[in-house]
């Protein structure tokens, strides 16, 4: 397991991004949203609005390590999140496919994200996240998650720390913060 999976016990503290310090990882208020048993995985309700979904996009592409792209592993409309190719890959399960960390749904705001597996288990657990149907079939493993949309800007803060945890993962180090607007 990552150090940052071992960093994980009951209470779910993880690597906070806008200060390199551990914190909780806060349980999501209300129920989880419905979603889709089989790919596609849709978020079925409680779904980003636009200006939630754009606050998130504009804080992850503008981490250095990363670039939009076309996803590779499902609609071409997502808003995929690559490594650049100039950054070395870690080692191990740290993408979907190629250098692809995650892609964002634009008609739901939920994203598939491949997560170190102890903040997997960690999200899953406070409500973040549930397991892709793919890795619940035993096709994948169980860290390839869906984070579900934010629905305010507290919400987009903590689904913002989860991505770029995954960022410094499939980097193999600490991703730089970016400049909140």
């Amino acid at each position: 397991m990552s150090e940052e999976g071992r960093q994980m016990t009951a209470t779910n503290p993880h690597e906070d991004s806008t200060a390199g310090t551990s914190r909780v990882l806060p349980t999501r208020p209300g129920p989880r949203p419905r979603t889709t048993p089989r790919a596609p995985h849709i978020q079925q309700d409680q779904n980003a609005p636009t200006d939630m979904q754009a606050m998130l996009a504009q804080r992850v592409f503008a981490l250095p390590e990363l670039e939009e792209r076309p996803g590779t592993v499902a609609h071409p409309a997502e808003r995929a999140i690559w490594l650049r190719d100039q950054i070395p890959a870690a080692p191990g399960d740290v993408f979907l496919g190629k250098r692809e960390i995650g892609h964002c749904h634009p008609w739901d705001g939920s994203l598939h994200i491949v997560l170190d597996p102890g903040l997997a288990e960690a999200a899953v657990t406070a409500g973040w996240a549930e397991v892709h149907p793919v890795a619940l079939a035993g096709l994948a493993a169980r860290n390839r998650v869906m984070l579900y949309g934010p629905r305010n800007e507290a919400e987009v803060d903590i689904i913002f720390s989860l991505i770029a945890a995954a960022v410094r993962r499939a980097a193999g180090h600490q991703a730089q913060q970016a400049a909140r607007p």
